[in-house]
């Protein structure tokens, strides 16, 4: 039975990272569309600044939502501890990066 515990265990954190690398590429791609807008129409700097928040919404959403189709029950849940992760792992890159939290 322990052996069925860890396997269950395992295949939960694979569907995790999953969840978050498909945050992340979304991130990734957003983010190069918006770039390609800043540079043939030359945005404002609130349209951007709007623009990457939206992005950050849509792909925590998007991290959670995969998460809760692959676990199937809780989805709620899943999907909520998911969006928080990938919050919280961009809070931490920005710290790492800038060394503050600034705006």
């Amino acid at each position: 039975m322990e052996a069925k515990e860890y396997g269950n265990v395992g295949k939960k954190a694979i569907w995790f990272v999953k969840s978050l690398l498909c945050g992340y590429i979304v991130t990734g791609f957003l983010l190069l569309i918006l770039a390609l807008m800043l540079y043939k129409l030359g945005l404002s700097e609130q349209n951007v600044n709007a623009g990457i928040v939206l992005i950050y919404v849509i792909s925590t959403f998007s991290a959670g939502f995969v998460l809760g189709k692959l676990a199937g029950k809780r989805k709620f849940l899943w999907g909520l501890f998911a969006g928080i992760t990938y919050f919280v792992l961009l809070m931490l890159i920005t710290l790492g990066v800038y060394h503050a939290f600034q705006g």
